[in-house]
This record gives C-alpha cells, structure tokens and sequence, in this order.
C-alpha cells in the first residue's frame, strides 16, 4: 500500500478530473493515465474497517468477480491519505456505459432487460450478492457483455445464493423508482424471463413472476 502526503495528494488532485464529491469531500477523480482514484473515509475512529478498510474490501471483491469470470474494474494498488483520514484503491475502469447512461440513451431494449435478468440470475448462481445492485452500477461493455462497478458492498460466497436470499438481493434493484421505470418499459416479463429461466425450474418460475410483480407494483 502506497502513502499519499498531503503535498502528494494536492498535486495530483491538481492534474485529476473530479467525478464525484460528497459532503466529506473528493470521493472519485479520474487520474491523467486514465486510471480512477476512489477513496473510502473512516466513519468513527475505532472501527473494525480501519483493520478491513473498504479499500481492502474493493481490492478482494475485484479479484472474486474477475475469478469467476464476472468482468469490472481492475484494481492497479491501494494508497491511504493519512491527513483526510481516508484509504482508497487505483483502479483501471470497466470500458462501457452504465445501464442507466444506455437508458438515458433510449436504448434499454428488451433484449437487453433480458440480458440483465440472466446476468443477476448468473451472479447468484456464483454466489455473488451485491448489495449497491441497481442500473448505475452494471456496465454494458463493448463486447456486449455485463459487469459490475462499484463494488465495495459486495460478498462473493463459495456457494450459489439460496432462493431467499437471490429474492432479497433483486429487490434491491426495484427500490430505485426509475431503475424499475426503465425496466418496465422495456417489459418486465422480459427481464423476468431471463432471471428466472436461468434461475429456476418451469414451477416456480410462475410463483416467483408473480412475487417479482407485486414488488414492482409496490
């Protein structure tokens, strides 16, 4: 892990792009290489994250994902910025767009809800649960294929996800209003036939369109 200086990180953040700020700060900068700079704070000063600090975190779930042949970032070191409290990984960006930019785009069509749903189905079945699961967050890439960014709050087991547990997980993408807009309007049925004919056998794929239907009815 390499140490930034205060000096150090100002010169850089100088020659960088700002992509993202929150109120604690630079959270995101894009570097002159190309490279992206995502820094993590500490939320309270004794915390078991400053022992597994969320950059470490980033840096093992890039590794589980590119293992299992999921494509996403990849991630080049870690450094921590000792006068902003703050760790944070160098990482090289996953070529795309996100599938809220295609949708910007007017281009989520139903084949690509379908894609979608054998994607998240394809997560699950490889024991990937991914809590910040919405349309930012999964990058259509050149080759036509999904992947994922963003994926600090991310725990790969060795096992696939039991039915429960891929139910809660794909509910996380129906809390986002437009993300199930977007969804809907390119059909849901299509989204849901990809999720679960990769998931489950003919009977309860009809049990659970009609548990996904009331969520997005809700």
């Amino acid at each position: 892990m390499r140490t930034l200086s205060k000096d150090e990180y100002e010169a850089l953040l100088a020659q960088s792009e700002i992509i993202e700020k929150d109120r604690h700060g630079v959270k995101v900068i894009r570097l002159p290489d190309g490279n992206f700079l995502k820094t993590f704070w500490f939320r309270r000063l004794i915390s078991s994250r400053r022992i597994y600090p969320e950059s470490f975190r980033f840096m093992i779930n890039a590794k589980a994902l590119r293992r299992r042949g999921i494509p996403t970032v990849l991630v080049r070191k870690r450094v921590q910025i000792p006068h902003l409290n703050r760790t944070g990984v160098i990482y090289q960006p996953l070529a795309g767009r996100t599938l809220r930019q295609v949708a910007k785009d007017g281009q989520f069509t139903a084949q690509l809800a379908g894609l979608l749903g054998a994607f998240i189905a394809g997560l699950h079945r490889q024991g990937v649960y991914f809590r910040a699961l919405h349309l930012g967050n999964v990058v259509l890439c050149p080759d036509g294929t999904l992947g994922l960014i963003d994926i600090s709050n991310l725990t790969a087991y060795p096992w696939r996800l039991g039915q429960r547990a891929g139910m809660r997980n794909l509910f996380h993408l129906f809390r986002y209003p437009n993300d199930s807009q977007v969804i809907a309007g390119a059909g849901t049925h299509h989204f849901m036939d990809g999720y679960l004919k990769e998931k489950f056998c003919p009977r309860m794929q009809r049990r659970m369109r009609r548990k996904i239907k009331r969520w997005v009815a809700e």
